[in-house]
C-alpha cells in the first residue's frame, strides 16, 4: 500500500488542515493553565491516533477508538463547559456588528459616556485610604446575570456613591461594583472567579473575581486593595498589577478607544 494513496494534498485540504489548526490554538489557549489542559491533550491524542489506525486500514483498533470518539461529544460538554462556554463568548465577541451598527463608547478627548475622571479620582482615593473597591466596567455584556446577584441601584456614576458603597462599615461594600453606559447597574455582585492553575497564590479573592468575570466578557475590572491600597487592573484575562493613577487612566482610555468600531 502506497502512503500516497491516503495523503493527496489539494488547495481545499490546505485550507482545511490551515482551519482545525486555528481553531486547535484558539481551544489550547482557553484550557492553558486549568486542569483542562491534560484532558484536553489526552483527547486530542486519541482522536489523532484514531485518524492514522483508520488510514492505516487497522480496522479492530480503528473500531475501538471509532466508539470511543463516537461519545467524544458527550465527554467534551460534560469535562469542557466553561471552556466552551468561553469559546462561544469569543466567537460571540468577534462579531463586527451589533445592535445594528458598530460597537461604539462615544469617546470624547475627555472620554465621551465613560465618565473617566470619576473613576480615576474615585480610585486615587480609594487607593490613598487603603480602601478595598472592585469595580466593573462593561460595554457590549449588560452581565445582567450577574448584577441580579446583587443590589440594583440604576444611578449615575459618582464619586461620593461610589465612596458610600465601598465604604468599609456599608453593607454593599463586599462584592463587586458593576458599571455600564455611565450608570452604576448593581453593587455586592457576586461574580465568577478564574481557574487559572498559574493564578498568584498571594492575590486574594478580589483579584481572581477580576480575572474570572474578564475571562467571560468584555469588560475591564479595576481592582483597589484593602491591604495595601495598591491598584490593579484586568482585561482579558490579563492582570495588570501596581497601577499608577496615570497608568490606570491610560488603560481605560485604550479601552474605551479599542471597541470603537
Amino acid at each position: 500500500m502506497n502512503l500516497l494513496d491516503f495523503i493527496e494534498f489539494n488547495f481545499i485540504s490546505i485550507i482545511d488542515i490551515v482551519l482545525v489548526a486555528i481553531l486547535m490554538y484558539q481551544l489550547y489557549k482557553l484550557v492553558r493553565g486549568t486542569v483542562a489542559i491534560n484532558i484536553f491533550i489526552g483527547l486530542t491524542s486519541i482522536y489523532l491516533l484514531w485518524k492514522l489506525v483508520n488510514a492505516l486500514h487497522m480496522e479492530l483498533l480503528s473500531e475501538i477508538l471509532g466508539q470511543f470518539i463516537g461519545g467524544g461529544l458527550i465527554i467534551l460538554v460534560i469535562v469542557f463547559q466553561q471552556e466552551l462556554r468561553k469559546f462561544l463568548i469569543m466567537i460571540g465577541r468577534a462579531k463586527l456588528i451589533k445592535n445594528k451598527g458598530f460597537f461604539k463608547f462615544n469617546l470624547s478627548k475627555e472620554g465621551g459616556n465613560l465618565d473617566v475622571g470619576t473613576i480615576i479620582k474615585a480610585c486615587e482615593d480609594f487607593s490613598k485610604d487603603k480602601t478595598g473597591a472592585l469595580l466593573v466596567i462593561t460595554h457590549a455584556d449588560d452581565l445582567a446575570f450577574f448584577s441580579e446577584s446583587g443590589v440594583q441601584i440604576q444611578a449615575k456614576i459618582s464619586i461620593p456613591l461610589l465612596k458610600s458603597i465601598f465604604f468599609k462599615n456599608s453593607p454593599l461594600h463586599d462584592g463587586a461594583v458593576i458599571v455600564n453606559d455611565n450608570k452604576i447597574i448593581a453593587a455586592r455582585c457576586v461574580l465568577p472567579v478564574t481557574n487559572n492553575t498559574d493564578f498568584p497564590a498571594y492575590l486574594g479573592m478580589r483579584h481572581r473575581a477580576a480575572v474570572g468575570i474578564s475571562e467571560e466578557s468584555d469588560a475591564v475590572v479595576i481592582i483597589v486593595s484593602e491591604q495595601n491600597g495598591k491598584i490593579s487592573f484586568a482585561k482579558e484575562g490579563e492582570l495588570t498589577l501596581n497601577c499608577t493613577i496615570e497608568k490606570l487612566e491610560k488603560l481605560l482610555l485604550t479601552y474605551a478607544k479599542s471597541i470603537i468600531a
